[in-house]
């Protein structure tokens, strides 16, 4: 890393292992240098304070997309490449990248669903699935906790939720990882038409659910969000198409990882795990502190939809910055001894869920997940403990690690 703090200039490669392995040290030595920095490698305004990033993400001047203030003429983009459509043609329609009203509109449409009121009641269907998956290893003395326990219990509950069928969960594992993969540092054009592949055979797997649907209705989500378009609340077929790849990339990709690095956490730094997390009382803010130490996703990108000046910063309309989410939680400024993994940390305003009009809608899911899937964990396998060193993926800015083998 090179850092010019006159210039307000860092030089640090996403993909360099010493970084993606601990970005924290990095992450400090930029805030305490150029908390406001242009990241030479990324070719935009980045923002590592708390304060800025929490201010930033509510900020309604910025957003997820652009087009709809700006031409590609306007920006200087040129056509994106012909086998990257598919993937544009997602994205135009996809809840995580729109705007108000239709951003409005459609999360509406699925916010009743992921109320924590609604979501709570998962909470022993989850429970079931976390001892399923232990009642398979445990005999063995041994495991490898992403694939066996933190990828089918989001995957399982978010395929349920919708009402697609949970056997197919591996393949929806493989099209969700190459679809977010094209927002990794590492995209290459190999990875952009992976992604593409991915995205048109998980489209063409929603249309035959939304045809079965159609003949047969559930008690499921996919089934109230047809009702709901068939209602005349204009959820057009492309809309429920990447609704539902949404939801289900979103439902289990980021969730795999926050209960892995928590594991990890947990067990790097000798918590008593079984304890806080059969504690009713104390476990809600065991798994925010877990999330706001070794967050999934480190860096969350706007676009400046007018003219603004931001810590002394001329932003112009249609500019990229970047908000490093991992760098805001570790803030001093408002987190005391940030690099002190505290299980009764209070308050934890960490912003692993974003905020502002994008919070991330599956947020109260992902807590339960936790919550519940750490509980019967340690409660199982109370000398569970690390197996070797770990690895953490080159896939800077979704923070995960490659593996996690552990024994008891």
């Amino acid at each position: 890393m090179k850092l010019d703090a006159a210039g307000r200039r860092v030089w640090l490669d996403p993909r360099d292992p010493t970084f993606f392995s601990d970005p924290y040290p990095a992450y400090h030595a930029i805030r305490v240098s150029t908390p406001v920095f242009w990241w030479e490698q990324y070719g935009h305004w980045c923002f590592a304070r708390h304060a800025d990033v929490n201010a930033l993400l509510r900020d309604r001047r910025f957003g997820r997309q652009v087009l709809h203030v700006m031409s590609r003429e306007e920006l200087g983009w040129s056509e994106p490449a012909p086998h990257l459509a598919p993937v544009c043609a997602f994205e135009r329609r996809s809840l995580l990248e729109l705007e108000p009203p239709e951003h409005t509109r459609l999360r509406g449409l699925v916010n009743h669903a992921f109320l924590g009121r609604v979501i709570e009641r998962l909470a022993p269907r989850i429970a079931r699935i976390a001892h399923e998956c232990i009642d398979a290893f445990e005999p063995c003395g041994e495991a490898e906790l992403l694939s066996q326990f933190a990828t089918p219990i989001p995957v399982v509950v978010i395929a349920e939720m919708l009402g697609v069928p949970t056997e197919l969960g591996p393949q929806l594992v493989s099209w969700s990882h190459d679809m977010v993969a094209i927002y990794q540092a590492r995209r290459d054009e190999s990875i952009e038409r992976r992604a593409a592949d991915a995205t048109l055979e998980f489209s063409a797997f929603v249309r035959d659910q939304l045809r079965a649907k159609r003949r047969a209705p559930a008690e499921d989500l996919l089934s109230a969000l047809l009702a709901a378009g068939e209602q005349g609340q204009h959820l057009t077929e492309e809309e429920l198409v990447s609704t539902t790849i949404l939801l289900l990339n979103a439902g289990h990709e980021a969730t795999v990882h926050a209960i892995g690095n928590g594991v990890h956490t947990a067990l790097c730094h000798g918590m008593d795990a079984s304890a806080w997390f059969t504690d009713p009382e104390r476990a809600p803010a065991a798994v925010e502190e877990l999330l706001r130490f070794d967050a999934p996703l480190h860096l969350f990108t706007r676009y400046c939809l007018e003219d603004a000046v931001v810590a002394g910063v001329a932003l112009r309309r249609g500019e990229s910055i970047g908000l490093l989410l991992g760098a805001a939680n570790r803030d001093p400024e408002r987190f005391p001894d940030p690099d002190r993994f505290d299980p009764a940390r209070s308050p934890n305003p960490h912003l692993s869920f974003g905020a502002g009009i994008h919070f991330c809608v599956g947020a109260p899911l992902a807590r339960l997940e936790l919550r519940v899937a750490l509980r019967v964990l340690f409660e199982r396998l109370p000398r569970l403990r690390l197996a070797g060193p770990v690895r953490y993926r080159d896939a800077y800015h979704f923070r995960g690690l490659e593996a996690l083998r552990v024994t008891w």
